[in-house]
């Protein structure tokens, strides 16, 4: 169920008879059609162990379910908003800034230390993102939001990418992340805000970075 983007900070979604969609709640901006939205006790495909994580991570973000026949526009907060289009892979992403997504996807937690073990859970304290994280698997199109625009930036077996924790958006592929100490260029120019982490990704795939080191 793709999005068609109607400028940075909107999207358009078409709905389908038969085949669900969720979104985060207050999302929807208008629609045409035969639309109905329904709280989603689950949050999608996670399950009672979704849920389990959610509340252990204190990352509970009501959706809606989305079904009918129509479209329907999609933004929140003004903050822009980036597409990802999955091919079966997974993708990380806080669950604070998933706008909407295919209802065909998987949705799941992953216990953060689970990826770099101790400095896995070292990066859920330092961004404030908490230990766990919400993961979205199969085929299927992810609509999620961030401060001042995102880039793409491909991750290749030859080429890790290192980012700064607090711009992190979301990641997808066979990535591995730990968090390294450096000295940052903030630093050296007299402005740094006392971060002295930053956050390698390597394997293949891709992360998103954002414009800003705020968080929604």
């Amino acid at each position: 169920m793709p999005f068609r983007e109607i400028n940075s900070k909107m999207v358009e979604a078409q709905v389908i008879p038969g085949q669900r969609m969720y979104s985060q709640r207050g999302a929807m901006l208008a629609y045409r059609g035969e639309v109905s939205f329904t709280p989603s006790i689950t949050g999608g495909q996670g399950g009672v162990m979704g849920m389990i994580g959610r509340r252990v991570a204190n990352e509970q973000t009501p959706l809606m379910e989305v079904e009918g026949s129509g479209t329907v526009m999609f933004g929140h907060g003004g903050h822009h908003i980036q597409v990802i289009n999955l091919q079966g892979d997974t993708l990380y992403v806080e669950a604070d800034r998933l706008l909407a997504f295919d209802g065909t996807l998987q949705q799941g937690t992953m216990f953060m230390g689970s990826q770099g073990g101790v400095m896995g859970m070292v990066r859920g304290q330092v961004t404030g993102q908490g230990l766990f994280t919400t993961t979205l698997k199969g085929h299927g199109a992810v609509a999620v939001m961030a401060h001042g625009g995102v880039i793409e930036l491909p991750i290749t077996p030859n080429r890790p990418v290192h980012v700064d924790p607090q711009a992190y958006v979301a990641h997808h592929g066979d990535v591995r992340n730990k968090l390294s100490t450096a000295l940052g260029w903030r630093d050296m120019v007299g402005r740094g805000s006392g971060e002295a982490f930053q956050l390698e990704l390597s394997g293949q795939g891709a992360v998103y970075v954002q414009a800003s080191e705020e968080k929604l």
